[in-house]
């Protein structure tokens, strides 16, 4: 047991650095271009493979679905390594922390392992067009598209997820350790582990064979079924146009999985960490590159869209001009019914006042208590904060409403709740993450808490969330201003939420709805992820508490984080990862509810008042507010 105990035994928290390509200042510049070149050349070919198939209808097809999930994948695939890759080259080597460490690596065989099961679903689907082309449409169904979609990233997330906590229970001896890569690789880091890898190497195996192997199989048993389809076809010319799509995709299968297998399949006695690092790059740049240049950029369809969709936005941006449209939305409420509207007005009313006070009534303990001045209570202040700005967005306006018995609210006011009202459920989403993280840090590697969750980090943790959750709203809400409302302006919700909007606007939807899909899966996955890899440790290190009651309290603890975390995740996933038009407007309602005003309105109870340094600060607010109101108690309590 002592050969595998967990890192958070170590003297001091573990630090790695990437070794470098090359120390002449002449070649790093050379490299530092070279690579920049290739990321920018990777988010523009395979952005406009996304515009293209947003914009152009004839492209909305199974096959272009798939097409830009994976250029998708590809951008965030890349994005993992090279900005840390030429951050080293550019300003020298920078140490990451073991918590940076596993979370690339955590992401980079996640995108990894999707992209590779994303490929045998293309194969699959071109195997259905051409081997039941008259039951393709039947077969490849929307609904069919997104579940073998979903699939594939459920199942890499949790591959990864198991691979990568197993890994960091290693120890990893010693304070600086060097990679000899350019990002946190499973082999690599395996070999700076000081103790026996042999179970590790034997799962990595395995998890190489499913990722690897076993769709690598059903990609060849369906290139057989294609290739015997083709060859059954009369026309020499048909043929050809079929063989060379096969040994276009068949390229870009065998580098993915060609290289992929020589670095996580070889035995380790026989494979080398410079032909690694160097088979990397291939994987890192040359594929994400290929994609657009092979699948789309020499597909007569995808340059036609893309030419078709320039012209388009310019010719709609000109039309749009010369429309009018509404001045003012009219809000339904959650209830038409008259003798409804006092019970709703009380209800809600009562929930506000609960979630401000409450909410507020943390502010202040923190504020004024020093001894909750540490990382997990600043997180909680920004939770609350965000709890009270979250709720204050959409219920104050429908009270108003209520008690006027006025249902407009004008489009500016519209478009501003509806920014601000998505700024703070991403911004909740981020600090349940970062939150998480926090309990990590302290649970798993509480003698270096300290040095971990420095100020510094703990602002910066701070700031991100703050950042980029008004750049997801700015996002959503420059996109929705290109559109035009041109008759109807009645929303069936008690607020002004995107999913209405769109479902309202006379334009084409489709750019606003794919971008919904997309930020909101890259915004709701990586924070869960972060919360799931962070409770699989943390359990990790509570089973090895001798204390059944220190178990029970950490167990406890662990319950109430993830019960509001199930809540408010499987809510939004209900409400925005469906197709509007699969779901009924209740529904919506309903899930608006809990993620606004249910949730703000859990926090005090769950994080805060169940706390016992919560609820000895809160006493001492509440006696120095006593006291500051009538002087003459103090004298009283004293003599008593």
């Amino acid at each position: 047991m002592s050969a595998r105990s967990p890192v958070l035994n170590q003297s001091g928290p573990t630090e790695f650095v990437f070794r470098v390509f090359t120390a002449v200042p002449e070649f790093q510049a050379l490299l530092f271009l070279l690579f920049l070149l290739l990321y920018l050349m990777i988010l523009c070919g395979n952005t406009a493979i996304i515009w293209a198939v947003c914009t152009h209808s004839s492209l909305r097809t199974p096959m272009y679905f798939f097409l830009s999930t994976l250029s998708f994948i590809e951008i965030s695939y890349t994005t993992v390594v090279v900005p840390l890759m030429l951050s080293n080259i550019f300003g020298g080597r920078k140490p990451i922390s073991l918590a940076g460490c596993g979370a690339q690596m955590f992401f980079f065989v996640t995108l990894g392992s999707a992209d590779c099961f994303l490929l045998t679903i293309m194969a699959y689907d071109r195997y259905v067009a051409i081997c039941h082309p008259l039951h393709y449409t039947l077969i490849m169904t929307q609904k069919l598209c997104v579940q073998m979609v979903a699939c594939a990233v459920g199942l890499a997330l949790y591959l990864s997820l198991q691979l990568t906590s197993l890994i960091f229970t290693l120890p990893f001896c010693g304070h600086l350790r060097e990679i000899n890569h350019f990002l946190c690789d499973v082999p690599p880091v395996l070999r700076l582990a000081c103790a026996d890898i042999h179970v590790h190497q034997a799962v990595l195996y395995v998890v190489s064979i499913l990722v690897l192997i076993v769709p690598f199989t059903l990609i060849s048993v369906s290139y057989v079924f294609i290739t015997s389809a083709i060859l059954r076809i009369r026309s020499a010319e048909g043929r050809r146009r079929a063989f060379s799509t096969c040994s276009s995709h068949l390229t870009v299968v065998l580098l993915q999985y060609g290289f992929c297998a020589l670095v996580y399949l070889r035995p380790q006695s026989s494979s080398s960490e410079d032909e690694d690092r160097q088979f990397a790059l291939i994987y890192a740049f040359v594929t994400p590159l290929l994609n657009p240049l092979i699948y789309t950029l020499r597909n007569k369809d995808v340059k036609g869209a893309l030419r078709d969709a320039i012209i388009c936005q310019i010719s709609r941006n000109m039309h749009q001009r010369n429309q009018t449209t509404i001045s003012e939305f009219l809000l339904l409420g959650l209830s038409n019914k008259a003798e409804q509207q006092n019970l709703l007005f009380v209800l809600f009313l009562g929930m506000y006042l609960v979630t401000v006070v409450g909410n507020g009534l943390i502010i202040l303990a923190i504020s004024l208590d020093s001894y909750l001045h540490t990382p997990m209570y600043l997180f909680l202040i920004n939770l609350s904060f965000a709890d009270i700005s979250s709720i204050s967005t959409s219920v104050p306006k429908m009270l108003m409403n209520i008690h006027t018995k006025s249902q407009s609210i004008s489009y500016e006011s519209c478009i501003t709740q509806m920014y601000f009202s998505i700024v703070f459920v991403v911004i909740d989403n981020f600090l349940l993450g970062i939150m998480a993280y926090d309990r990590f840090v302290a649970i798993c590697h509480p003698l270096n808490y300290r040095t971990i969750m420095q100020p510094r980090l703990c602002i910066l943790l701070t700031i991100i969330p703050w950042i980029l959750s008004n750049a997801v709203a700015l996002t959503h809400t420059l996109l929705l201003l290109r559109l035009c409302f041109c008759d109807s302006n009645t929303l069936s919700h008690f607020f002004c939420d995107l999913a209405s909007l769109l479902k309202l606007s006379c334009s084409d939807t489709m750019i606003n709805e794919l971008v919904l899909l997309i930020v909101g899966l890259s915004v709701i996955t990586f924070p869960f992820a972060l919360i799931l890899f962070s409770y699989i440790c943390i359990v990790r290190a509570v089973l090895i508490i001798s204390s059944i009651e220190g178990k029970w309290k950490a167990f406890s603890t662990c319950a109430s984080h993830l019960t509001v975390v199930l809540l408010f995740y499987g809510t939004i996933v209900g409400v925005y990862f469906f197709p509007s038009s699969t779901h009924p407007d209740d529904r919506d309602k309903i899930g608006a509810v809990l993620f606004t005003v249910v949730t703000p309105m859990m926090n005090p109870f769950i994080y805060s008042l169940r706390n016992k340094d919560i609820k000895g600060a809160l006493k001492k607010l509440a006696r120095g507010s006593f006291l500051s109101l009538m002087p003459w108690a103090s004298e009283f309590l004293l003599f008593s």
